[in-house]
């Protein structure tokens, strides 16, 4: 068997990484023939057509104010630039922002890497896994800093350094030195990189976690529990009224919705306490009990799915962007935005 494996491995390999080299070929013949194509932009005597695609055109804005020294471009659609290229050929108003290129191609070939694992696991797949964590780690670091270190520690410890040489916006005038306590805190958490000081890091993280869990657990008790439970209070007859005419006048039943909102109060009341009563494990399932909890695990079920249903269109939703994504601002295959 051992040796079977060993044979037939090799040439399974060769196999796959031919239909990959294959797959490859395929995709960049097709770019080759779309680029040759081309795209028709902009309309009328101005209609030039672009034999790229992926590119973004932007434009300078208008400066915010008159002593403002560096100009902020803003994306324009493409036809934006074959209207004033016809206008002035020799035209740099409206120009190809080479970063945002760079920007789109790049999302474009690591989403095409991601999918590749739809084949088989990969490098560029893992090469792909890899830059978004990385990518990930290093934007919430600067998040980090410019959000929290810059503005509530050093903002309390040195204000006016901190207005003058990194956040002007900062309001904070006066040094809080209640701040030392947390500065001193992330300091100890460091000690948990060394191998002799590592029990120091013990302190901060027992803080951090008995801080959060606390936090947490009052948000969830007013969000999920008391919430729940003051439902329960909620009239099962609930009458709802059109909205009057005329000041004054006695508004119309809604009969539809009044029915409607009379059976979910009945609905969630018949829920809470079958689902209560499937979970009550004191005595046995048998008789009015065990019918109950039937009742409950129907809920359960009916729950459970709409949830997995919820997250499944949430995954064909991203999927869905992502193709959208490809066949429009990188293939210009679409355009349902008139950006080309």
């Amino acid at each position: 068997m051992s040796l079977g494996g060993s044979t037939h491995a090799p040439a399974v390999e060769r196999r796959a990484n031919r239909m990959m080299i294959a797959v490859l070929a395929v995709v960049c013949a097709l770019l080759a023939v779309r680029a040759f194509v081309g795209t028709t932009v902009g309309s009328g005597e101005s209609a030039r057509t672009v034999h790229g695609f992926g590119a973004v055109y932007v434009e300078a804005a208008p400066k915010a104010v008159p002593e403002q020294a560096w100009t902020e471009w803003r994306e324009v659609p493409a036809g934006a630039w074959a209207d004033a290229t016809a206008k002035d050929p020799a035209q740099e108003s409206v120009q190809v922002s080479w970063p945002r290129t760079v920007g789109v191609w790049f999302a474009a070939l690591m989403t095409l890497a991601v999918f590749s694992f739809l084949w088989r696991d990969n490098p560029l797949y893992k090469l792909a896994e890899s830059v978004v964590v990385g990518v990930s780690a290093g934007y919430w670091m600067v998040v980090a800093l410019w959000d929290t270190l810059v503005p509530k520690l050093a903002g309390s410890l040195v204000p006016e350094w901190t207005k003058a040489n990194l956040m002007p916006s900062l309001d904070r005038t006066a040094a809080d030195w209640w701040s030392l306590v947390p500065l001193g805190l992330g300091m100890l958490l460091l000690c948990r990189l060394s191998a002799r000081l590592w029990w120091l890091g013990i302190f901060p993280l027992a803080f951090v976690v008995g801080t959060f869990s606390g936090l947490k657990f009052v948000q969830f008790i007013e969000s999920d529990l008391v919430a729940q439970v003051a439902t329960m209070f909620d009239p099962l007859v609930v009458v709802k009224r059109d909205a009057a005419a005329t000041p004054g006048a006695v508004a119309a039943v809604d009969w539809a919705g009044s029915v409607g909102a009379s059976v979910g109060a009945v609905l969630v009341l018949v829920g809470v306490l079958s689902v209560l009563a499937y979970f009550f494990f004191s005595l046995e399932h048998k008789g009015a009990l065990g019918r109950t909890a039937k009742v409950g695990v129907w809920y359960l079920m009916i729950t459970f799915g709409a949830s997995f249903g919820f997250t499944v269109m949430g995954r064909i939703a991203l999927l869905a962007a992502r193709f959208e994504f490809l066949f429009d601002d990188w293939l210009w295959i679409i355009d349902p935005a008139g950006k080309h």
